[in-house]
Formats: structure tokens, C-alpha cells, sequence
């Protein structure tokens, strides 16, 4: 068995385009919601979400950007800055044991939704370039062609749960033998007026329309509110790092996963998926509950989600439960969908190595339902050595990965 460590992080979301400006945003407790720019929303109910302030043509010609969907340029940039902090392409005459495991909740919508259009109109309107720009697997077809990576290469597409499904499944490829290193993480960019309107009608986002709308285990959440971005994380195993002399980041022990087998939307009301998930990662990482200093949850500010998510900590931590530092930082970027695992992980990550605890944004209201703590409004200095992040997607799915600081 191999242990297995993060060479190489990249993020673009709605509260920082790179490490650095990420890592201020979760100290600063940073606000990534605003008014949605990116196409009318008079008609709509819901008129906020987090956006990412990026201009893509100053990293893709036209030409690349009328073939490929926005999430899938989000990945590249991502990916992109987690490579070269790696310097993984500097042995690329072992490429072939490098992997890209890469998933996105729902792909290219975007695509989807204009070559429609164009399918209303005529038929032969719609682009050759459509299916390749629209399945989700693609951005793990883009990032292993463009550095030539040939180990193992595929999507997973589990909802909310992708992106920590992906980093998790990698984990243990790693681990395993399977391959030495592995580009991992995910993307999703659903800002637009089909994905808005679905979720919308659903009544999963919030409709409060202000910009401290998500509000994470407050007791006036009232749904989430959509964001978008990449996450991207390079983990190899450590000999495979020792022996190109990498800069070792931090060190992935312990990874869950569960169903719920209840409701294709909802989570469990026992919360026993969630729980089960928590205790395979924390197990596999060879510690007790006792040893975990920060819980980056999933907290989406959903009233079902929150206190349910509540409910499997106490009942997972028991007496523990009290010492534990909680926040969402869904509240700050919103919910990535797919991506939001990758960009959790990072966030803890950077908590460990900066001994903070990234604070929940916009909590005014303690829910009774919800009375643990969720590091209210700004961000705790605190020695962080182990963390778990929890992602739940619809479906049932559950995801849970355990970080520690990298100790030789």
C-alpha cells in the first residue's frame, strides 16, 4: 500500500481565480454571490448566484472556445495552475502511469442549450462540435491529450458527490499501485437559464435574490444558492514525489462512500448515509473521531440538508461533536455542483497549512435544529491536523475524504 499525497492544487471560482486569491477569500470571509450576468433573468425567480469573474479569451483563442464548453475551459485553467505547482510533466517519461479521474455533475448545459436552439431552427444548424463540447467526460479527455497522460482516464458523475467521488477513486488507484499519479477533481458551469429555471422550479434554490442569501445552518436558509468553477488537485504517491523531489502539500488517508437508498432528491432523514460515509473515511485514515479538528461540511443551505447533516456529525462524533470546528464555505462560492468537492478539498487543504478554520458567511439566526459550531462569520486561527470534507449529492450518493498535514 502507497500513501498518497497533493503535489499540485488549481481552483477557479466566484471567490478567487487562483490559490493565492482563494486562500484571502476563506481568511477574509469573502462574499462570491452577485447578480447574474450571464444572461436576462427578468423572467426569472431567481436572480443571484456565484459567478466566476474570468475572462476566458485571455486563455483560449476563439476558435478553441466555439469547440469546448465553459466548464471544460474552467477545468483547463485549473488544471493547468495544479500542474505546473506539481511539476508532474517533468517526468513524463513514466506518463503513461499518470491518470486523469475527472467528473462534472452535469456537463455542458450551456452547449446544450444553445445548439437546441439551434436544432429549433434547423437541423443543420447544429454544430459537429455539439456531442464532443457536451458530454461530461470530456474535460478528462481534454486535460490527458493536452499533457499527454495515458494511466487511467475517466468521468464520474455523481451529482453533488462527483468531485470527491473522483478525488476519492483516485486515492485508492494510488494507493493500490494502479497508478503513480493521478489529475483529479471536477468542474461545472450551470449558471444558465435552463439549469437556473430546473433548479429553480424545483424549489432548491433560495429566491431571497440578496447576495447573503446562502446562509448555511442559519435558521432562515431557504435553498442554495448555484456557483461555478474548477478544483483541481495532483496527487501521486509519496515515493513517486519523494523521488522527483516534489513539494509536498498536505496527505489524503481516508476516503467513504455510502447511499442513502432513500429519495432521488432528499437525504436520508436518519442521516445514516452520511454517517457511514464519515466513518469509512475517518477508519480508513486509522484515527478516531477524537482526531478530527475541522469538518469542512457540505452545508448547502437547504433546511433538510443542514439538519440532517447536523444530526449524522453528533451522531457519528458523539460527545466529540462539541469540540469540532464546522463551516461551509458553500457559503462564500455557493454550490459548485460537481466541482464543489475539489474546491472543499482545497479549502481544507489551505486550513490545514494555514492553521485556520474558513468561517460559515451570513449566519445571523441559530436554528435549534443545528447547534454545533459552524465557525459563524469569520474565520478561527486553530491548529488543523486532520480534516474531513463532506459532499452528499442527489441520488443518495455520499462522499467523504480525509486530509492530514504532511508530516515526513
Amino acid at each position: 500500500m502507497h500513501r498518497v499525497v497533493v503535489t499540485g492544487m488549481g481552483v477557479v471560482c466566484p471567490i478567487g481565480n487562483d490559490i493565492k486569491s482563494f486562500k484571502n477569500g476563506l481568511i477574509n470571509g469573502e462574499s462570491g454571490i452577485g447578480q447574474i450576468t450571464q444572461f436576462d433573468t427578468t423572467d426569472y425567480n431567481v436572480k443571484i448566484a456565484g459567478e466566476c469573474s474570468i475572462d476566458l479569451n485571455n486563455f483560449f483563442d476563439s476558435k478553441e472556445l466555439k469547440r469546448m464548453d465553459r466548464f471544460t475551459a474552467l477545468s483547463l485553467i485549473a488544471a493547468e495552475q495544479a500542474i505546473n505547482e506539481s511539476n508532474i510533466t517533468s517526468n513524463l517519461n513514466q506518463n503513461n502511469k499518470i491518470g486523469v479521474i475527472f467528473g462534472s455533475g452535469i456537463g455542458g448545459i450551456s452547449t446544450f442549450e444553445t445548439q437546441h436552439s439551434n436544432l429549433l431552427r434547423n437541423p443543420r444548424r447544429v454544430s459537429p462540435f455539439f456531442i464532443p463540447s457536451m458530454i461530461s467526460d470530456i474535460a478528462a479527455g481534454h486535460i490527458s491529450i493536452k499533457y499527454s497522460f495515458k494511466g487511467p482516464n475517466f468521468s464520474i458523475v455523481s451529482a453533488c458527490a462527483t468531485a470527491n467521488h473522483s478525488i476519492g477513486e483516485s486515492f485508492k488507484k494510488i494507493k493500490h499501485g494502479d497508478a503513480t499519479a493521478i489529475i483529479t477533481g471536477g468542474s461545472d458551469a450551470t449558471i444558465t437559464p435552463m439549469a437556473i429555471a430546473g433548479f429553480s422550479n424545483m424549489k432548491a434554490l433560495s429566491r431571497s435574490n440578496k447576495e447573503n442569501a446562502s446562509r448555511p445552518f442559519d435558521q432562515h436558509r431557504d435553498g442554495f444558492v448555484m456557483g461555478e468553477g474548477s478544483g483541481v488537485l495532483v496527487l501521486e504517491s509519496l515515493e513517486n514525489a519523494q523521488k522527483r523531489d516534489a513539494k509536498i502539500i498536505a496527505e489524503i488517508v481516508g476516503y467513504g462512500s455510502s447511499a442513502d437508498a432513500y429519495h432521488l432528491t432528499s437525504p436520508s432523514i436518519n442521516g445514516d448515509g452520511a454517517k457511514e460515509a464519515m466513518n469509512e473515511a475517518i477508519s480508513e485514515a486509522k484515527i478516531s473521531t477524537g482526531n478530527i479538528d475541522y469538518i469542512n461540511a457540505h452545508g448547502t443551505s437547504t433546511p433538510y440538508n443542514d439538519k440532517i447533516e447536523t444530526k449524522a456529525i453528533k451522531d457519528l462524533f458523539g460527545d466529540d461533536a462539541n469540540n469540532l470546528s464546522i463551516s461551509s464555505t458553500k457559503s462564500m462560492t455557493g454550490h459548485l455542483l460537481g466541482a464543489a468537492g475539489a474546491i472543499e478539498s482545497i479549502a481544507s487543504i489551505i486550513a490545514i497549512n494555514n492553521n485556520f478554520i474558513p468561517p460559515t458567511i451570513n449566519y445571523e439566526t441559530p436554528d435549534p435544529e443545528c447547534d454545533l459550531d459552524y465557525t459563524p462569520n469569520k474565520s478561527i486561527t486553530k491548529e488543523v491536523n486532520y480534516c474531513i470534507s463532506n459532499n452528499f449529492g442527489f441520488g443518495g450518493h455520499n462522499a467523504v475524504l480525509a486530509f492530514k498535514k504532511y508530516i515526513n
